[in-house]
């Protein structure tokens, strides 16, 4: 019985949640990811070939994939989406989810359906995790934190692979805090796995590495009842280890990709029978664009034809003199980085290699995307190369307030205790660390992986630092619960102290708990009154979510979701006609019909009903930052001047236009 009471908060904040992410999903249309990850992970358990989307790891997208085989869909493979062309997975996707003669809505509900319970079991493994090292009312608090967080609840109902980050980092975290605890071999192994399927989640745990190197040092260094002779043998030791780990997680990343490209052709052949050379193959790249798309379209697709054109650009491109891996030749940094693409390159040649080349090659590209970032609108301003602002506006201005002046007492009380704990000392510190070791490992990878995104040119969404939240929910939740708790006497020796010790126990935390359950509730009306419109959330800090297009756009606001609301516009309204500047992963076509006219800026302007995206509408027509070259045709002058009329959902602008 007592097991069952100390199930049933969990369960019911865990039924609420799904309740919200799949009521959302289902007004929800296909969004700018999704159009590429449910193809590919299709693809992965329905014919094991890895061709598609090859920039992120295979297991979410094949979560997603595993309940339409039950559905006798319509997957073309005789298109040049998937014979010829490279990675041409939004072209599939848009003719395997709406040109095939699958049933649409079902088939996106199912992606969608693995998605939302993965979210559910990242939160049972946060509850878990809080639980274990911080006790049932910490965990408790960590899964409210999470179960109404419009930012989880918004992404946990989509394919994408933004959830599986976070379940990655936990428990990559979680299984090595263990076994630095305790070095068996049962925690080797856990960690081991851990780790490689974190590595099959999303490459941004990669940064797991650097992260599990600091804990070593940090682990080692504040064993304080041991000698430094001895804390380096307890280093060195567990480092070995720890490369065991690492050993263990590449065997379960090679057993992975080794199943899902299994079909998927090594080489490619010549009529006789032959195969390409590396040379002829990065021949074609020097060719102009028209001519080299068109050679390529020419050579039997391959793992290493699409390898090598994948990386034609990377780090200057191909090394023809074979010197970037040469440690004796002075190289820049800059240009050494190539050798990762040469590697990758010819590992393919080496059938127990081919897997991890193929995992080697999505994440270059994560490099390779990373290091060109992507043109955004930001705060005012479009640009290409990303702002250090932008993480920390976004997440200020897109996490509930509630939370943040949860967040703000968490930072007081944790000063305080700081403060009262004078005089500081070396000593001092590495006791605190040995004996709060699970504390600092959370606040340190916060703290790194804001560092490394906000260095980042890449600036599409507050999701890409999604995995820091559940570690910032559990600090917080921890902080509150010791502010909650009353200050025990255990043995007063007299009445003055027994009074003192009631006060203290049982009237002083009243107004505290007064604070956090007004908080608590704060947030869920926040929640409800946001529903279903999870996705565009933006906190009172700048008006609200109607409001939030002016501080950033495309997966914070807009990526596509509301296209099935604005045909529940029209029909409403009995509009025959709209012109449409879209930006999403649906077909505008299959929503709205008859109805649908594509427009954009450079056609001169529109008339009658318009409606743009807002992802479109801010790229389009505000200010550039300096270097940023914008074709004025596409700068949508025609709107100047015009208000809105109406929205559908929050992300489309409709205008009635002369």
């Amino acid at each position: 019985m007592e097991s069952l009471k100390a199930v049933r908060l969990p369960a019911i904040l865990l039924a609420v949640m799904f309740i919200l992410m799949l009521g959302s999903s289902l007004g929800d249309s296909l969004t700018t990811d999704e159009q590429a990850h449910i193809p590919a992970g299709y693809s992965y358990v329905k014919h094991f070939d890895f061709r598609l989307n090859p920039e992120h790891p295979p297991i979410v997208k094949a979560l997603a994939g595993i309940p339409l085989l039950f559905l006798n869909l319509n997957f073309p493979t005789n298109i040049p989406s998937w014979t010829t062309d490279i990675n041409a997975q939004w072209a599939q996707g848009t003719i395997f989810i709406f040109e095939s003669g699958n049933n649409v809505e079902r088939l996106i509900f199912w992606a969608r359906l693995p998605m939302i319970l993965l979210t559910l079991l990242l939160g049972v493994l946060a509850y878990w995790f809080a639980k274990k090292r911080f006790g049932q009312k910490v965990a408790a608090l960590t899964l409210f934190l999470f179960a109404f967080s419009p930012t989880f609840i918004a992404h946990g109902h989509l394919v994408t692979t933004d959830i599986g980050a976070s379940i990655g980092f936990l428990i990559g975290i979680w299984t090595f805090i263990r076994f630095l605890e305790n070095p068996s071999g049962k925690n080797i192994l856990i960690a081991g796995i851990a780790f490689g399927i974190a590595e099959l989640l999303k490459f941004s745990t990669f940064l797991l590495i650097p992260v599990y190197g600091v804990f070593l040092i940090v682990w080692a260094a504040t064993q304080m009842q041991e000698t430094w002779t001895a804390r380096l043998k307890t280093f060195a030791a567990l480092a070995g280890k720890t490369v065991l780990i690492g050993v263990i997680g590449v065997i379960l990343i090679l057993l992975v990709y080794a199943i899902f490209t299994q079909n998927y052709p090594a080489l490619s052949y010549k009529p006789n029978g032959t195969p390409y050379s590396d040379r002829e193959l990065q021949e074609i790249n020097k060719l102009p664009d028209d001519q080299r798309w068109q050679a390529i379209r020419q050579i039997p697709l391959s793992q290493k034809r699409d390898t090598i054109f994948t990386l034609g650009s990377f780090a200057s491109g191909p090394d023809y003199d074979g010197v970037t891996c040469d440690l004796k030749q002075n190289v820049p940094l800059s240009r050494r980085i190539r050798c990762l693409a040469e590697m990758n390159i010819r590992m393919i040649d080496t059938p127990w290699l081919r897997p991890l080349a193929e995992y080697l090659l999505g994440f270059n590209m994560v490099i390779q995307r990373s290091a060109g970032g992507n043109n955004s609108y930001f705060w005012g301003e479009v640009s290409s190369s990303g702002s250090r602002l932008y993480f920390p506006v976004v997440y200020l201005t897109k996490e509930p307030l509630p939370f943040l002046i949860l967040s703000l007492i968490a930072i007081g009380l944790a000063l305080q205790r700081i403060v009262n704990a004078r005089p500081w000392s070396l000593k001092r510190l590495g006791y605190w660390l040995q004996n709060n070791f699970a504390i600092f490992a959370m606040l340190f990878f916060v703290a790194f992986y804001w560092l490394y995104s906000m260095r980042s040119p890449l600036n599409i969404g507050v999701r890409h630092v999604l995995p820091t939240f559940l570690f910032l929910y559990i600090a917080v939740s921890r902080e509150v619960v010791l502010w909650l708790r009353g200050a025990i006497n255990p043995s007063p020796a007299s009445w003055r102290e027994w009074l003192s010790s009631l006060y203290r126990t049982y009237i002083a935390p009243i107004p505290r708990y007064i604070i956090v359950s007004l908080l608590m509730l704060w947030l869920m009306i926040e929640v409800a009154l946001t529903y279903p419109l999870f996705l565009s959330y933006y906190n009172q800090l700048i008006g609200g979510t109607r409001n939030g297009y002016k501080i950033a756009v495309d997966s914070n606001y807009d990526w596509g979701q509301d296209l099935k609301r604005l045909r529940q516009y029209l029909e409403k309204n009995q509009i025959e006609k709209i012109n449409l500047n879209y930006f999403g992963g649906s077909v505008p076509q299959y929503y709205l019909g008859d109805r649908y006219e594509p427009w954009w800026s450079s056609r001169g302007p529109a008339s009658g009903y318009f409606a743009i995206s807002t992802t479109l509408l801010q790229g389009s027509t505000q200010p550039t930052a300096p270097g940023f070259i914008r074709n004025p045709a596409d700068a949508y002058p025609w709107l100047a001047g015009q208000v809105p009329i109406a929205r559908a959902g929050y992300s489309i602008f409709i205008y009635k236009l002369p």
